[in-house]
């Protein structure tokens, strides 16, 4: 097995808005569509639809949405033994809302989820310790993400750590533990209370990170890049321009491509660079998912536009 997954799964609710609506006015919205998501299940379908042998650890309810999400997964080639239904539990939803800017807004109700504990690691861990990476992300229990690193750490398999949705009581000694850290924008400003406004701001805040032990600070920046910081450098690398129709999922879109790309190259740069370029085809398309390139067309966009520049 190529990858682990252990974390969180979604039925979203996309909601597309020409505005938000005010406290109590009702408003008509052009149009709606029901996908799977979550960031851990978006992330294990990045990385399996490059062709990655992936696993996933997760819980989903006993709803009629648990069954379709093991399917679901299991269509994109995930291996799902221990994606499990929790009994009398529903399934974790996140009600998303996209305007005409394609920014979203977005609700998570864990459901499910919450009940993915340190105990489910123990049930997998013969089938964990052949897997080449472990990912995580925080929608599920923090015990939780803290047992699975000191597990990676035990078996010496490389730690992924998106930490998405921020939480400000991630406890750092076990992010230092991970080899890759990978916020975005307004995560990293949550995590180090430092303002992110200008790439300068940014590279302050990934540097008070790699101060405080951190491995890799990987910073997914919208339309401004990416930006890599470790110890020795720090360097942004280009973002494609694109016309976005909706940025939902863009990240851990980046996160399954690179995943994918590091297992296979162990190149951290080329890793990124071709996840800048899955992202990108991402938000071309409605949904999550649904939205997520194959490595065919992959191949033949990074081919027609290039590897993005890379830049002190």
């Amino acid at each position: 097995m190529d990858i682990a997954v252990i974390g969180s799964n979604m039925v979203d609710l996309i909601t597309y808005i020409d505005k938000m609506p005010k406290e109590g006015e009702t408003l008509e919205a052009p149009s709606f569509e029901l996908g799977c998501g979550g960031k851990g299940a978006n992330q294990a379908v990045a990385a399996g639809k490059l062709g990655s042998k992936v696993m996933m650890l997760t819980k989903v309810g006993d709803d009629i949405f648990g069954g379709n999400t093991i399917q679901n997964l299991e269509s994109f080639g995930i291996d799902t033994t221990f994606a499990c239904k929790v009994p009398g539990t529903p399934s974790g939803v996140a009600p998303i809302f996209v305007d005409p800017q394609s920014k979203n807004r977005i609700l998570i109700v864990k459901g499910a989820n919450q009940h993915l504990l340190p105990a489910e690691i123990d049930k997998a861990e013969m089938q964990l310790k052949k897997c080449s990476v472990i990912v995580l992300q925080l929608e599920i229990p923090l015990e939780t993400i803290y047992y699975a690193i000191d597990f990676g750490v035990k078996h010496q398999i490389p730690v992924i750590l998106n930490p998405a949705p921020a939480s400000k009581e991630l406890d750092f000694d076990y992010v230092c533990k991970c080899d890759f850290f990978m916020p975005n924008e307004s995560e990293l400003e949550i995590l180090t209370g430092m303002p992110v406004e200008t790439e300068e701001q940014v590279r302050k805040a990934a540097s008070y990170l790699i101060e405080k032990g951190v491995k890799n600070v990987i910073v997914t920046m919208g339309s401004r890049g990416v930006l890599w910081a470790t110890k020795d450098n720090a360097q942004r690398i280009d973002a494609y321009r694109v016309d976005a129709i909706d940025t939902t999922g863009a990240g851990d879109a980046f996160i399954g491509c690179f995943t994918h790309y590091y297992v296979q190259t162990k190149d951290i740069l080329h890793s990124i660079q071709m996840a800048t370029g899955f992202a990108a085809l991402s938000v071309t398309k409605r949904g999550t998912q649904i939205s997520y390139p194959t490595k065919d067309e992959l191949t033949q966009f990074v081919t027609e536009k290039g590897l993005r520049a890379v830049s002190q």
